[in-house]
């Protein structure tokens, strides 16, 4: 019996490295879509599998690392012929997300993303930190074989660092959240629910297409979605500015035309970074305050119980 379940275990951990490396895969091809050449390198300013692969270890713990080690060897292989140079971004771009989920489980922090300190905690420790390991050892590697000049180092690992650090910025939280969205029974939420995803495709396309400077449009639309719907309305938003925003900057139109690369890539990055920062702190806010609240109106219900019981009978009784 102990043995069959050892086995049931294994094989569920197994098909869990399968996912994970298939999820990793696909969501490369997906993101190497948007890919722009940085002093010859290939980058992504949105790199969404190292946002799976967080999300997937704060989910599974840390067995399913080999489906992210197989499924980066996977996408450096769609891309070229691998080289035993390759295992060390193997390693870095699996090593980045795991410092990450070691870090989260340090400070407490819970998927749910309910309190500010956790939405803090995901932001730093889970992306902007951890994510120089995956930039630092991918740039260093790739100056190191020769195939980037050494004076491309940092505008590569700065591209290279922003766009790890951006999928998990973006993505994490909104495959955090798919789980416990549920559709609102209230008919005004969902007939706002749909005025919020009409309006997000409207404004986000005019602000990253038009050539008028409209990025700042994307705010109030983040700050509706944060205050009204929290993590469930704010993550695809997020994930809708940055998509947009990354296919306008490398097709050069919009706010993004006639601007250098370099100029392009601080541009799309403090947009997409401020863009995530806001909805997720935001949301977090507001969902600590809403527990908050739903505390204190519990335990005034539960005080008033008490006192009816311990007030003394009505005249007559």
């Amino acid at each position: 019996m102990v043995r069959t379940e050892e086995w049931r275990r294994f094989g569920g951990t197994l098909l869990g490295i399968l996912i994970v490396a298939t999820a990793y895969y696909a969501s490369g091809r997906i993101g190497l879509l948007l890919r722009v050449v940085v002093d010859g390198a290939v980058v992504t300013p949105l790199w969404l599998p190292t946002g799976i692969a967080v999300a997937s270890l704060l989910w599974f713990g840390l067995r399913i690392w080999p489906g992210i080690a197989l499924g980066t060897f996977l996408a450096i292989e769609h891309l070229a012929t691998f080289q035993l140079a390759d295992v060390a971004i193997i390693a870095g771009n699996t090593l980045a997300p795991v410092c990450a989920y070691l870090l989260l489980r340090r400070v407490g922090f819970r998927v749910e993303i309910d309190r500010l300190r956790d939405g803090l905690a995901l932001v730093f420790l889970g992306g902007l930190v951890p994510m120089l390991i995956s930039a630092s050892i991918g740039a260093g590697v790739l100056v190191a074989t020769g195939t980037l000049e050494p004076a491309g180092f940092w505008p590569v690992w700065s591209a290279w660092w922003a766009g790890d650090a951006m999928g998990v910025l973006v993505l994490t939280p909104l495959l955090l959240v798919l789980p416990r969205v549920r559709m609102p029974r209230d008919a005004y939420r969902v007939a706002e629910g749909v005025g919020l995803a009409v309006a997000a495709g409207a404004v986000v396309l005019l602000a990253t297409r038009s050539s008028l400077s409209l990025l700042f449009l994307v705010f109030p639309l983040l700050i509706w979605s944060a205050v009204r719907f929290q993590l469930a309305g704010s993550a695809p938003c997020v994930l809708l500015v940055s998509v947009l925003a990354i296919s306008a900057a490398t097709d050069e139109v919009g706010p993004f035309a006639d601007h250098t690369l370099f100029e392009v890539m601080v541009n799309l990055q403090a947009l997409n970074g401020s863009a995530a920062l806001t909805a997720l702190l935001l949301s977090a806010l507001v969902t600590e305050q809403n527990n908050v609240r739903t505390e204190i109106e519990r335990a005034c219900e539960e005080l008033a119980e008490v006192v009816e019981r311990l007030a003394p009978g009505r005249p007559g009784e």
